[in-house]
């Protein structure tokens, strides 16, 4: 229950920063261009907590946290006294609503940039994209990727850290390959082509850079036991904290992964599991429970290994002085712009599966999970999170901004508005589409849980 609590907390923190955002840019672009603003709201339905500003703005906060808007003197709304026809939003130029539609997305994308820069300003742990494994018959194996080499570069572009890897790797979904620059132990750069035709992931399950077959350099998972989770099968078998696991069915355990392996593919199937506790060798009898996986049935122990940190010769601060972290900010928030808008696009063509939409369970998830870790990453997530709330919002669907923008640039290119009537029918089925793209994402939500 504490864990929903959290989430939810950061949820409606994040989200209420972002729909602030957004709907400042609207409201300072309006009342430059002498547009009568009525309310300011963050949230939908009853207010909470109201204000009426100097200004004549009346500023609410709502209960519904799942957005927010700005409410103009519109005489396509409301009856507009003679005296105020000057500040009505219909009776600006062309070119001024234009502007004022564009100013909520433009906003989150210098949020964006913002977040970032203060992210780099402070400070984010990284770890250099260093292999310190490649799974056999992976695509990274038959390129001819080592362990102990680096990355350097991925299609040209530089990475620095196993993030930078990632958001590559992803950019590259449906590709046909991909080329790396790589640096051995030895300082010997090479070049290898890796195919990707055959290269599919659940990004459920795994992340880009295991699917391809790296093991990155990361912290040392151990085979003594560090935590049994309550009631699972370890816990009734008998497996204590501080146990060292040793074999299963008599065979030799090398590291964590390989007892994952074991007890994954044994689901409902008892396994002798040999463990040293206090100095002596003990059997437990541990029977693997039943976890149904997106694809698959795998068996489920409940048990998290002792870890150990990434070496220091590994690990970096990715940081930057005030003026160098605009730059990096700039760039962040560009590159991923550009990956939102090649996943759009891949999603569009069926290259991207749908089942990869999310919704706000999911975001609340994000929001949590980054907001638990610390001040850096909940940056990070709110950056990322504002880049795509820009993007979606310009996209030309009559109910976002994107579709009033379009009709603008219509009446801008004719010299006349767009019907009412035309209007109406757009929004109708800009409406639908949205309704049915949130109830995918919501699906897909659920279905994870």
């Amino acid at each position: 229950m504490g864990g929903i609590l959290w989430n939810l907390g950061a949820f409606i923190v994040a989200l209420g920063i972002l729909v602030a955002v957004h709907e400042y840019g609207h409201f300072w672009v309006a009342r430059r261009n002498g547009v009568k603003v009525e309310r300011f709201s963050i949230g939908f339905g009853k207010a909470i907590w109201r204000r009426m500003g100097k200004d004549g703005t009346e500023y609410v906060v709502a209960m519904i946290p799942l957005g927010g808007y700005v409410k103009m003197l519109d005489g396509r709304v409301d009856e507009v006294p003679e005296a105020l026809k000057d500040q009505a939003f219909n009776h600006k130029s062309v070119w001024a609503r234009m502007a004022i539609v564009v100013a909520g997305p433009m906003a989150n994308f210098v949020f964006a940039i913002f977040a970032f820069w203060l992210m780099f300003l402070i400070g984010v742990p990284a770890v250099k994209p260093v292999l310190n494994d490649v799974t056999q018959s992976s695509p990274a194996a038959e390129a001819g990727l080592l362990p102990g080499m680096e990355i350097l570069a991925i299609d040209g572009k530089a990475v620095r850290t196993w993030e930078d890897v990632n958001f590559a790797l992803i950019a590259r979904i449906g590709d046909d390959a991909t080329k790396f620059s790589v640096q051995d132990n030895r300082g010997q750069k090479t070049e290898a082509r890796i195919a990707l035709a055959n290269w599919q992931f659940n990004p459920d399950e795994q992340s880009p850079i295991s699917a391809l077959g790296l093991v990155p350099v990361g912290p040392a998972l151990t085979l003594t036991v560090a935590q049994v989770v309550e009631n699972g099968p370890a816990s009734a078998a008998g497996v204590k904290t501080g146990d060292v696991l040793q074999a299963i069915n008599g065979e030799t355990l090398t590291d964590w992964r390989d007892l994952v392996n074991k007890v994954q593919a044994s689901p409902e199937i008892e396994m002798e599991l040999a463990v040293q506790r206090n100095g002596q060798r003990q059997s437990i009898l541990l029977t693997p429970a039943r976890h149904e996986s997106t694809d698959r049935v795998i068996g489920y122990a409940g048990l998290a290994p002792q870890v150990l940190p990434v070496a220091d010769e590994y690990r970096f601060d990715l940081r930057y002085g005030p003026l160098a972290a605009v730059g990096a900010g700039m760039s962040r928030t560009w590159d991923l712009t550009v990956l939102t808008f090649q996943m759009l696009g891949k999603l569009v063509t069926g290259v991207v599966s749908v089942d990869n939409l999310s919704g706000p369970i999911s975001i609340a998830k994000g929001a949590g999970a980054t907001a638990e870790y610390g001040l850096v990453y909940f940056l990070g997530f709110m950056a990322l999170v504002s880049v795509n709330l820009g993007i979606i919002n310009l996209l030309p669907l009559p109910v976002l901004d994107g579709g009033h923008l379009l009709f603008y640039v219509i009446e801008a290119v004719t010299g006349r508005p767009v019907p009412e009537k035309i209007q109406e029918v757009g929004f109708k089925i800009g409406a639908a589409l949205l309704v049915m793209l949130m109830g995918l994402a919501l699906f897909n939500d659920f279905a994870r849980l």
